[in-house]
């Protein structure tokens, strides 16, 4: 019996120790992010038995919950200006880099086959362009057959990072854009139908035959939606790709701004992707359990160690070593973990 007892307090205690290694966390906010954060969540359960439970909610509602401290970390495409943070008492980083794809749904349209401009794009969305005939469109698109049809621009109807990179890069292509809409989490669209996160906005452009919309590109080749080719800053056309958001990030001064929180759009060089954006993280720098913010800290340095391959996989590209090494040793030294 003795011998039975303390083979008992033994599986007690080990299971103990497994939980207290396996700590699990919660997460929400940013669409954009959402497919490699899931890949990382599984591969991650699998290396260590921790449970990573993300909600893709949108970086609006991962802010408004990180505030809250209602999860363990929140998720963003938009940063948060220096002085944010320091209000909010939270630390930013970012994880991988993505672009943001025009996506289509015209009959017989190829992935990658039409050809879209910054100013041609913005007018389609200021609903001054209607029509996939219209000459600004068929100028670019020389030998292919589009249809006299209607367009039905779709866009996030909540409030979104994506949408954020988006009108930040329509902005900047676009002076009427700015003036009218200008860059935001959410703006006041003039025309179209709303789709709530990518999933929505993916969806909608599904159904909706003509329609345009604008997602992270993972949902696009998921969901084998025809993408369009864009202009960039040196005025060629482009295809959206691993290498293509990796050439737009080639420059980035990350120290330039409180919390690595810069801007990718509209960057030069002849293979960027001009729509191209990091995602960020929000973590309190002080927890009500600090062991949160241990196991936190714990995932994201396996990711940022461990996760390249699978954000490769998914067409993320991700952030340059020297980066993750200055993230490991500057942004998780501002979190208390005791």
């Amino acid at each position: 019996m003795k011998l039975r007892m303390l083979a008992l307090t033994a599986v007690a205690v080990s299971a103990l120790a497994t939980g207290a290694r396996a700590q699990d966390i919660t997460g929400a906010g940013a669409t954009f992010p959402f497919p490699v954060y899931a890949k990382w969540a599984e591969a991650y359960k699998a290396a260590t038995g921790a449970t990573v439970n993300y909600q893709s909610i949108g970086s609006g509602g991962g802010i408004r919950q990180i505030r809250a401290r209602t999860v363990d970390f929140g998720a963003t495409d938009a940063p948060l200006k220096g002085a944010e943070l320091d209000k909010d008492g939270l630390v930013q980083f970012p994880t991988v880099l993505g672009g943001v794809v025009p996506i289509i749904n015209i009959a017989g349209a190829e992935p990658g086959q039409v050809k879209l401009t910054g100013e041609v794009l913005a007018e389609i969305y200021l609903g001054q362009i209607k029509k996939w005939s219209d000459p600004k469109i068929a100028k670019l698109n020389e030998g292919v057959k589009l249809p006299d049809a209607n367009i039905t621009p779709v866009y996030r109807s909540d409030g979104s990072g994506t949408t954020s990179i988006f009108t930040t890069y329509l902005s900047e292509a676009s002076p009427a854009f700015k003036s009218k809409l200008g860059a935001n989490t959410a703006v006041e669209w003039l025309v179209g139908q709303g789709g709530k996160g990518n999933e929505g906005v993916t969806a909608t452009v599904k159904q909706v035959p003509n329609a345009i919309g604008y997602v992270e590109y993972a949902y696009a080749k998921q969901n084998k939606l025809a993408h369009t080719q864009m202009q960039n800053k040196d005025g060629a056309f482009v295809q959206p790709d691993a290498a293509s958001f990796a050439a737009a990030a080639e420059g980035a001064d990350w120290a330039s701004q409180p919390g690595f929180g810069i801007s990718l759009t509209s960057q030069p060089g002849p293979q960027s992707w001009p729509i191209t954006g990091p995602t960020f993280v929000l973590i309190p720098k002080q927890a009500k359990d600090p062991a949160k913010n241990a196991a936190v800290i714990k995932f994201f340095d396996w990711a940022l160690t461990n996760g390249g391959k699978l954000a490769a996989e998914l067409d993320y590209v991700p952030v340059p070593a020297k980066l993750a090494a200055e993230i490991q040793a500057k942004a998780f030294s501002q979190i208390a973990t005791k």
